[in-house]
């Protein structure tokens, strides 16, 4: 697998408005999943944050950042379209991007 094709710390997702996968924390609400999201700046619909890619304005998918447990890039062209990763399910930020070594 392509070396930038893993999951990675929040802490060094961009917030420059592109979009990327996310690992969502399992909850009460259901297991954990993958969304395609990426960083708003606000605006008048909502304050800064992580949102949901197909959001519309007025019916806003926002994430809190506790919610949300790891990113990866999206994959490129050479990827199968419909591939989409399993949500991660290991120990949290320790062993993300090789942190925990």
């Amino acid at each position: 697998m392509d070396e930038s094709i893993r999951w990675r710390n929040m802490r060094t997702a961009p917030r420059d408005g592109s979009r990327i996968l996310v690992t969502i924390r399992a909850s009460e609400q259901g297991p954990g999943a993958v969304d395609l999201v990426y960083w708003s700046n606000g605006d008048r619909f909502g304050s800064d944050g992580w949102r949901s890619s197909d959001s519309t304005p007025g019916l806003i998918v926002a994430y809190a950042e506790p919610e949300l447990k790891c990113w990866m890039p999206l994959p490129g062209v050479n990827m199968d379209a419909m591939l989409r990763p399993p949500a991660w399910e290991g120990e949290d930020e320790k062993e993300l991007d090789g942190s925990g070594i």
